[in-house]
């Protein structure tokens, strides 16, 4: 059986869809070989500059070497004003409800004691951090930086319709590819910017250090900001180097950084230097050997007793992983009535938790038709896609799932929605999901757009650039 599909551009294939008609007209009038030339550019640009994404072990599976290009498809993702508004509202909205929520985890608990998420999904997460409790972190913000996943899928009327599919609040990536993609189509093609009223996402590394610099410590007038980095063999680090650098601000590894007097230092030519706001893109378990993975190198020794002392802010705070677990994810729309009385503007996607009979029940009795997750999993890796599957892949997931329930939970196959794009053959319907990115300092702000990700292969759901993904610029229509 054929699913209904719903396609960003086209309303059927004589029409497209009001928001994209200037777009389209221009994109009939080019001459393919010009099109073609400009892919080859943009592909060599990106070499150029070094806009890599790094793939490693048994994840490297084409064998093309740790170092990849992310490819880039050159037709945008258009939203227009309207359908924005609302998602900028629902974002503000479930942004705010999570950050209530971690800072009543590790507070009052009055969301476990009126019986609304059970204790054990908190106390037995593999992200919750006991040192956090009664620790109080500026304006009581744990997500300073979220990345929230959305898809569109059709609803019963065939509509489009938006769903909350991951709510990354830990150390979110992928916003350097939006503000490259972005950069690169005002490269290639001018004019289109001339003729369409794209809202502009330039400014991102302005709010981004805006919000760091208000989540400082009140001993200084003058924060110093870092961002704190592995280091160059993460897969990440290309975005560690260029936020720091549009930032203005030093990039620095766990070796630079030193405690003093109960104060965060780090190393420069010229003696050492106070530091106040940590940008870390290092997960807990690294930062700090004193407290957590005593063997860790990426961290500074000393650094969260500077944190619980209120001497150095830290971004996104330790412990937010609590909330970005798929085990919690379920819980979000009833988090959001609870903290804030409202109803979800951004509805989740139907979720079956495995820890619950019944819904293990269904999730083991249709396997076939359903999307299974690892509840810590992430990079589209330790998980099944049913329909995608064959028997034998299916069997083994059973047995896993069967073997720890709860570290599972499973959704339906959403037919995510397309966006034309350039493939081997031409131009190709392909899916496509996106990332906004919400920053919560004094107030919650976002520029318009994010990262949209799109899935090369005909026919799969998984975006994830480490699994060949790629990804398009994405255009919020101004009125």
């Amino acid at each position: 059986m054929s699913r209904p599909m719903f396609d960003e551009m086209n309303a059927s294939p004589s029409e497209v869809r009001a928001h994209y008609e200037n777009y389209a007209r221009w994109l009939a009038q080019q001459p393919e070989e010009v099109m073609a030339a400009r892919r080859e550019e943009a592909e060599m640009i990106f070499r150029r500059v070094g806009i890599t994404f790094a793939v490693y072990g048994a994840k490297d599976e084409d064998g093309s070497g740790t170092e990849r290009l992310i490819p880039f498809d050159l037709i945008p993702r258009i939203i227009p004003a309207h359908e924005w508004q609302s998602m900028e509202e629902g974002l503000v909205q479930r942004v705010t409800a999570l950050n209530r929520f971690i800072h009543d985890v590790y507070h009052d608990q009055e969301i476990i004691k009126a019986g609304i998420v059970p204790a054990e999904q908190i106390f037995q997460n593999a992200q919750f951090r006991p040192e956090m409790m009664g620790v109080d972190v500026p304006h009581n913000i744990y997500s300073h930086i979220s990345g929230v996943d959305i898809v569109r899928a059709p609803n019963a009327d065939g509509v489009g319709e938006y769903y909350v599919l991951e709510d990354n609040l830990r150390v979110p990536s992928g916003v350097s590819y939006m503000l490259e993609d972005r950069k690169m189509m005002m490269r290639l093609f001018p004019e289109l910017f001339g003729s369409n009223r794209v809202a502009p996402v330039a400014h991102y590394p302005d709010l981004l250090l805006e919000t760091l610099r208000a989540v400082s410590p009140a001993t200084t007038a003058e924060p110093t900001v870092v961002v704190l980095t592995p280091g160059m063999y993460n897969s990440a680090y290309f975005e560690h180097a260029f936020l720091a650098q549009q930032m203005g601000i030093e990039l620095v590894e766990g070796q630079d950084l030193f405690v003093k007097d109960n104060f965060v230092y780090m190393r420069t030519t010229r003696g050492p230097k106070r530091v106040d706001v940590i940008y870390r893109r290092v997960d807990d378990d690294f930062l700090d050997p004193s407290v957590f993975r005593p063997t860790s190198t990426l961290g500074c020794e000393g650094l969260l007793g500077v944190y619980r002392s209120g001497n150095v802010a830290i971004c996104n705070a330790v412990g937010t992983g609590v909330a970005d677990d798929k085990s919690i994810y379920p819980y979000v729309p009833k988090m959001i009535e609870f903290y804030l009385g409202q109803k979800p503007i951004l509805n989740n996607v139907p979720t079956f938790m495995g820890r619950d009979a019944e819904d293990l029940k269904y999730m083991l009795a249709n396997m076939k038709d359903l999307v299974v997750k690892e509840v810590h999993g992430a990079g589209g890796y330790g998980m099944l896609v049913g329909p995608a599957s064959t028997q034998a892949e299916i069997e083994d997931f059973r047995k896993a799932v069967q073997a720890n329930p709860s570290g599972y939970i499973a959704q339906p196959t959403l037919s995510l929605s397309t966006c034309p794009t350039y493939v081997q053959s031409g131009v190709a319907p392909r899916h496509i999901d996106l990332r906004p990115f919400v920053l919560s300092g004094k107030e919650v702000q976002m520029v318009p757009g994010g990262l949209t990700r799109v899935a090369l292969k005909d026919g799969s759901l998984v975006v994830n650039s480490s699994q060949g993904g790629g990804t398009k610029d994405t255009w919020v229509l101004e009125d």
